[in-house]
């Protein structure tokens, strides 16, 4: 069973759309015992960093994600769920986020004919032994939509590079935590892999 996190986030139900497609058994949920019975653990997100975080906190969610990561359940970010992995964000000034990763989450810098918001299919530079990419070939495109981005503090814990005016650090690994900064749930055959490879994790 994956748990997705609800929180409010504008993208549940084609994450769920997505994991049902593959063959997923699926529960989209607040409620903390459900998503502690989880096999694995999805945390969507498309919207402002600051209110997606009083949205954790107010729905208690926050406690319970800390939860996820210290029983070892694997947890997937999605979008700006990856982003909440991080102490902070440029969009968000003076909030905390969940602090489980160590990196900044910037704005997109204003280069000339560069589009901000990054929307649109984008290339994957994939890093060797990236658990989540197993199956996928390198340079394999992905759809992105997002403002910020990250800047991983550990190079280690980065899996994917992308390119759009600064190297974004677009996907991360770190012990049972998977994030990516793209939805896969609107990658097509490549995003569909990406989900059957989380899937496939074990704790």
């Amino acid at each position: 069973m994956i748990a997705i996190i609800d929180y409010d986030a504008g993208n549940l139900k084609s994450v769920e759309k997505a994991l049902v497609y593959i063959g997923q058994q699926v529960i989209v949920t607040k409620d903390r015992d459900e998503i502690l019975k989880a096999d694995h653990v999805i945390l969507p997100g498309v919207g402002a960093f600051s209110d997606a975080m009083e949205k954790l906190n107010r729905f208690g969610l926050t406690e319970v994600i800390y939860e996820v990561v210290e029983r070892q359940i694997p947890l997937l970010g999605i979008c700006l769920g990856l982003q909440l992995l991080f102490e902070s964000s440029e969009e968000g000034r003076g909030v905390k986020g969940l602090s489980i990763l160590e990196g900044e989450i910037l704005k997109i810098p204003n280069i000339k004919d560069l589009k901000i918001p990054h929307i649109g299919w984008n290339s994957l530079e994939i890093k060797k032994d990236a658990r989540l990419f197993q199956g996928i070939k390198q340079g394999s495109y992905v759809y992105f939509v997002h403002s910020y981005y990250l800047k991983a503090k550990k190079e280690e814990e980065v899996t994917t590079i992308t390119t759009y005016g600064v190297p974004i650090h677009s996907s991360i690994q770190k012990k049972n935590i998977y994030a990516c900064q793209f939805h896969p749930e609107k990658s097509g055959e490549v995003g569909l892999q990406i989900l059957k490879n989380f899937a496939l994790i074990d704790r």
